[in-house]
């Protein structure tokens, strides 16, 4: 008892309310079923469906792209109808798409469902963050989304050890079982989000204020802390999420000859590492430079990427171990990475643009999703895997050192030197 009240402090105990913890179960829910399917994607589509290369690195750079088209209105959506009814469209239309897409045997469905999920995708980012935004106040926000981002890890651990068990290269027929039990755990997690519905209504308070009720995209797009934000985290990215989502199974099976099942037991290395050290790492950086903290994340997932290449060199038991070991280090990047990043953006944004400033932040996840994979396909077509993952570590040093660059445009307190004055201390 005494460790959990050293890594939850009190003053966040006692801000988890009801609302609060709907909101944390409804994203664990959502991503066991995330964790059943994750970094599949080119597997199922060459491996299992019988597809090109190409065409599966091309149809995730292109559903990306749609993804990452949609995020903007989504944004706006977000704030002028509220995060609740985003979101549930969202749920259905993915569960509905998930289906479609276990089921579909031919390109034209498979890239039809590719499509569907990656523009409705695109609208999760921004109401999940605001929602969140709005059940805390300002000084608990960065240890709120790290505990959001590690119950999205012990979710997506479960999914993976389940999707582990369940998942055979030679019997299609598990693949399909496993994205519709993905769609049924989407739907009870959209049931389990509407309980919400009390906090996710629009805001209305600006729209006396003929200034503020005007105000729109070309505001959030002047803000240049925000535009050096995304630059810098799309870069980052591309080292890091987009390049793993794009090649990481692919490295596994087809360079280090590994079985598939192996992809699910090294994901739970990571996962088990974020939900073990998520809370710890929370109270080591609180206090500290937000940016200084996204570039350290540069220096651990560029170790990360050293280690899946130096797996080449060793024998199949000691490549898995390096691997289990990149893991955990790259884990620990994710801990500091995803507690700080929504942290700045929305530290930034005002309430009534706070739904476009997190879509803007979320382009940082579409546009590396569509750079990645092209980036990675030039690799391996040009027989050229082995020197893939130290490119991409490389990439992903120079957006930490872009990230250290951002400190100089944001206040002590925007880049978390100092804490947030609560706002019933600031009357």
């Amino acid at each position: 008892m005494r460790v959990i009240e050293s890594l939850v402090p009190p003053d966040f105990r006692s801000a988890l309310n009801g609302p609060l913890r709907r909101f944390f179960t409804c994203t664990f829910l959502a991503c066991i079923g995330n964790g059943l399917t994750l970094s599949l994607f080119i597997v199922y589509l060459h491996n299992v469906r019988g597809f090109s290369i190409d065409y599966a690195t091309i149809l995730l750079a292109v559903s990306a792209l749609c993804g990452l088209a949609s995020s903007p209105l989504w944004g706006t959506m977000t704030d002028r109808y509220g995060p609740l009814k985003v979101a549930m469209v969202v749920y259905v239309t993915q569960a509905v798409s998930l289906v479609v897409w276990g089921v579909s045997r031919s390109k034209s469905e498979i890239t039809v469902a590719a499509l569907l999920l990656a523009v409705f995708g695109g609208a999760g980012w921004g109401p999940s963050s605001t929602m969140l935004s709005r059940l805390v106040k300002d000084e608990h926000r960065q240890r709120a989304f790290g505990f959001n981002f590690m119950l999205v890890n012990l979710g997506i651990g479960f999914g993976g050890l389940i999707s582990a068990t369940i998942v055979d290269l030679h019997r299609p027929s598990t693949f399909t079982v496993l994205y519709i039990f993905n769609a049924g755990v989407t739907v009870v997690a959209g049931i389990y989000f509407l309980s919400l519905r009390a906090y996710g209504g629009p805001i209305n308070d600006h729209r006396d204020d003929p200034v503020k009720s005007a105000e729109g995209w070309r505001e959030v797009l002047s803000d240049r802390r925000l535009v050096r934000y995304v630059v810098a985290a799309i870069v980052m990215m591309i080292g890091g999420y987009g390049s793993q989502e794009a090649g990481f199974s692919l490295f596994v099976v087809n360079n280090l000859h590994l079985p598939v099942h192996v992809i699910g037991i090294i994901f739970f290395f990571n996962t088990t590492t974020i939900v073990l050290a998520q809370l710890w790492v929370l109270n080591r950086i609180e206090g500290h430079s937000r940016t200084r903290v996204m570039a350290a994340v540069g220096g651990f997932w560029f170790l990360f990427w050293v280690i899946l290449d130096v797996a080449l060199a060793l024998p199949a038991f000691l490549s898995v171990v390096s691997l289990c070991i990149g893991m955990v280090i790259f884990a620990i990047g994710e801990t500091m990475l995803q507690p700080v990043g929504p942290a700045i953006v929305n530290q930034i944004a005002p309430e009534h643009l706070r739904g476009r400033y997190n879509a803007a932040a979320g382009l940082s996840w579409g546009i590396s999703a569509t750079i990645a994979p092209a980036i990675t396909a030039l690799y391996f077509n040009n027989h050229l895997g082995a020197w893939w993952p130290l490119g991409t570590g490389a990439t992903a040093l120079l957006g930490g050192t872009l990230m250290l660059g951002l400190r100089s445009h944001l206040s002590d307190a925007e880049d978390g030197l100092v804490p947030a004055i609560p706002l019933d201390e600031s009357d």
